[in-house]
C-alpha cells in the first residue's frame, strides 16, 4: 500500500484495491469521525432512476448481513455515538462520530453498511413511503423547494439539474434490483473514499479497514472505475422562471453556473459572496432588510461539485413587494460585477473569508469531510495554511475578473415560487 503525509498529522493511503484512506490526527479531543463517501450519487443517473442513490443511502439502514435495522440505530447510539448518511450530487456519505475507544465499532458499522445491506422488496415498500413523505417536505418547505427548481432551470436535461430525492413516479417506480444494481455497481472499494479524524492514528485507522476486508482483491475490483458524469452541458443563463404556489411569501433566487470545486477561482468566488451576502454586514443584507425592509431571510450562496459550481442569493418577500427586492438585488450584482473590490473592503473581506475557513475547521468531523473531499474533488492536498494564502493572495484583478463574470446580472437565471 502507498501511504503518504501530507501534513503534520495528517496522512493518505491508496490501497492496491483502489480505495482511499485519509486521516488527521487531532490529540486534544476524545472523539473520532469517520465516514465512507461512494462517488456515485444523483448526477450518475439516468432519469427514469432519479433518486435512485438516495433510496439506496436510506435502505442500506434497514438490516445488513449481520444487523437489524434497530441493532445498527442501537450499535453507536447505545454508547453516546451518532450515525448518518446524506446523499449529494456528487456522493453518498456515510458517518459516524464517536469516543475515540469505540472508533473500531464506528469502522464495523459502517462497512456493515455499506458492503453488506440485503437490500428486502419488504423493507423497499416501507421505506418507499419514507421517501414520499421527504418529498412531501421539500413541497411543503418553499425555501428548499425553490432550490430544487433552480438546479431543473440551470440544467434541464442534465443530472445536475434532476432532484437529489427523485419524483414520486421515479421513486414510485424503483425496485430492489435497481437498488441491487446500483450497489453492485457503485459500492465498491476502488469508488469509495474513507477518511477520519480525532484521536486516533492512521495505523489505527488501517487496522481496523484492514480487519473489514476493504484491503481484499476481489474479482475485477481494481478494473472497476469511478462512474462517469454525463458531459455537462451549458447552464441556461440569463432566463427567468415562475412557479405559482400559495404561499405566504414569493421565494426568489437568482443563480449562475460557476467553477467546479478544484478550480482556484472558489476562492475568488467566497470572498466576493461574503460581500454581498454572507452575514449581517453584507450588502445584500443591509440594502434589501435594513435599508429597505423588505425580507427578513436574505442571502448569497455558494456551492461547488466536481464538474461545476453555483453561486446566487436567495430571498423571501411579501408578493407585493417581490418585484422590488428583485430590482433592489440586481442593482447590487451590477455594482458589484462593474466595481469589484479594492482597498479597504477587500483586505475585509479576505480577512473575513480566512476567519470563517479557520473556524470552521474547530470540530473533527469538519476536519474529517475537508480531507475526503480532495480525492472527492479531484483536488490536490491543501494545507490549511495553503488555502488562508490563498485567500490572502487575492488581486483586484482576479477579484474584478470573477466579479465581472459571476455576478452580471444578465447571467442570472431567476426563479420565482409564490401566489401568481
Amino acid at each position: 500500500m502507498e501511504t503518504v503525509r501530507l501534513d503534520r498529522d495528517i496522512f493518505q493511503t491508496t490501497a492496491p484495491t483502489g480505495v482511499i484512506v485519509l486521516s488527521e490526527r487531532v490529540a486534544s479531543v476524545r472523539s473520532a469521525a469517520v465516514g465512507i463517501w461512494v462517488r456515485s450519487a444523483s448526477a450518475h443517473e439516468p432519469r427514469p432512476k432519479m433518486g435512485v442513490s438516495h433510496l439506496l443511502e436510506h435502505m442500506v439502514f434497514k438490516g445488513t448481513e449481520r444487523r437489524s435495522a434497530q441493532e445498527i440505530a442501537l450499535a453507536l447510539e447505545s454508547r453516546g455515538g451518532s450515525l448518518d448518511a446524506y446523499t449529494s450530487r456528487d456522493t453518498t456519505a456515510f458517518q459516524a462520530r464517536v469516543l475515540d475507544s469505540d472508533l473500531p465499532r464506528a469502522v464495523d458499522v459502517l462497512t456493515d453498511l455499506v458492503r453488506n445491506p440485503v437490500l428486502r422488496p419488504s423493507d423497499l415498500e416501507l421505506e418507499r413511503n419514507v421517501v414520499l413523505e421527504e418529498i412531501n417536505t421539500v413541497e411543503d418547505t418553499p425555501d428548499d423547494q425553490v432550490y430544487d427548481l433552480v438546479y431543473q432551470t440551470l440544467w434541464p436535461k442534465h443530472s445536475y439539474g434532476y432532484s437529489i430525492l427523485g419524483t414520486r413516479d421515479t421513486v414510485g417506480a424503483l425496485s430492489t434490483d435497481d437498488l441491487k444494481q446500483l450497489h453492485g455497481r457503485a459500492y465498491f472499494p476502488a469508488n469509495c473514499v474513507i477518511a477520519a479524524a480525532g484521536n486516533l492514528t492512521h495505523e489505527q485507522l488501517l487496522e481496523q479497514i484492514a480487519k473489514q476486508g476493504w484491503f481484499e482483491r476481489a474479482t475485477g475490483n481494481v478494473e472497476r472505475a469511478t462512474p462517469p458524469v454525463v458531459p455537462i452541458p451549458p447552464a441556461v443563463r440569463g432566463t427567468e422562471a415562475r412557479h405559482a404556489k400559495d404561499t405566504a411569501q414569493t421565494h426568489i433566487v437568482f443563480a449562475t453556473d460557476t467553477v467546479p470545486y478544484a478550480d482556484r477561482r472558489k476562492y475568488a468566488l467566497l470572498v466576493l459572496g461574503n460581500v454581498f451576502g454572507g452575514g449581517m454586514s453584507s450588502r445584500l443584507f443591509q440594502r434589501i432588510r435594513e435599508e429597505l425592509g423588505l425580507a427578513y431571510a436574505i442571502y448569497a450562496f455558494t456551492s461547488f461539485y466536481r464538474e461545476m459550481g453555483v453561486a446566487g442569493v436567495y430571498v423571501g418577500t411579501q408578493p407585493k413587494t417581490a418585484a422590488q427586492a428583485a430590482a433592489a438585488i440586481r442593482a447590487e450584482y451590477a455594482k458589484l460585477a462593474r466595481e469589484g473590490l479594492a482597498g479597504d473592503a477587500l483586505v475585509e473581506a479576505k480577512q473575513q473569508t480566512q476567519g470563517q475557513l479557520m473556524l470552521s475547521l474547530e470540530s473533527p468531523s469538519a476536519r474529517m469531510y475537508r480531507l475526503a473531499s480532495f480525492p472527492v474533488y479531484g483536488e490536490p492536498y491543501r494545507s490549511l495554511d495553503e488555502v488562508v494564502a490563498a485567500v490572502a493572495g487575492l488581486t483586484e484583478k482576479e477579484i474584478a475578473d470573477v466579479a465581472a463574470e459571476f455576478f452580471d446580472p444578465e447571467r442570472q437565471t431567476v426563479v420565482w415560487l409564490g401566489k401568481d
